[in-house]
């Protein structure tokens, strides 16, 4: 289907991608500083689990919605802001002991996991990309599109796993550095609150 130098080609330039800074790995970032380097990986995978859906969705030719319907667009951006908000409201209303560090988690893996997914999912531009990148590397002689699209998809998700995985451990030490004292980790928490709020206001400002 596709040759070595295509496949090559590619998953290096999907880990440039998701090494370049973005909502998600910020996102990593933040929650593996905030819970521990396991927590960040909850979330990589839950990130990922939100890539099989995008791919799927550009594969079915359902993305194009997103770059139809500025109805579809928006109410997506405004679930995503909203979420996005509501970890900030959470993140600035924890306690010292409640940002869970040296394994001491106060959200439960699955919740983790699930943050990635909403994250991930709720953010319409990743299927526009996707709607815009996979096709670049398909070639319509070498068979069906749609099986050719979720190949790369794979291929995209492998590399964003590596990469993020890589933030979340980084992430988790780092978090153990700054959680030294009650005053750092309330410090913490407020930079996560931040961010959150941030990526909230990029997220509201997307246009198709």
């Amino acid at each position: 289907m596709f040759s070595i130098q295509t496949i090559t080609t590619f998953f290096f330039a999907s880990l440039l991608l998701a090494i370049a800074p973005g909502p998600d790995n910020i996102f990593v970032l933040t929650q593996g500083m905030l819970h521990g380097r396991l927590a960040g990986l909850m979330v990589t995978l839950g990130l990922a689990t939100g890539l099989i859906l995008h791919t799927t969705l550009v594969a079915l030719g359902v993305a194009v919605l997103f770059q139809t319907s500025i109805l579809a667009f928006t109410l997506l951006k405004l679930l995503g802001a909203g979420y996005l908000l509501y970890l900030a409201w959470q993140a600035l209303r924890s306690q010292e002991q409640e940002i869970g560090v040296h394994g001491m988690f106060p959200l439960e893996m699955g919740q983790l996991y699930r943050r990635g997914i909403i994250m991930n999912v709720t953010n319409p531009k990743v299927s526009l990309f996707f709607l815009a990148f996979l096709p670049q590397f398909t070639n319509p002689s070498a068979g069906q599109l749609s099986l050719q699209m979720i190949f790369l998809g794979g291929i995209f998700i492998i590399a964003t796993l590596l990469v993020f995985g890589g933030v979340a451990i980084v992430a988790g030490q780092i978090g153990r550095w700054l959680t030294g004292s009650d005053q750092a980790q309330r410090n913490l928490n407020r930079l996560a609150g931040l961010v959150f709020v941030l990526l909230a206001l990029k997220l509201l400002m997307l246009e198709q």
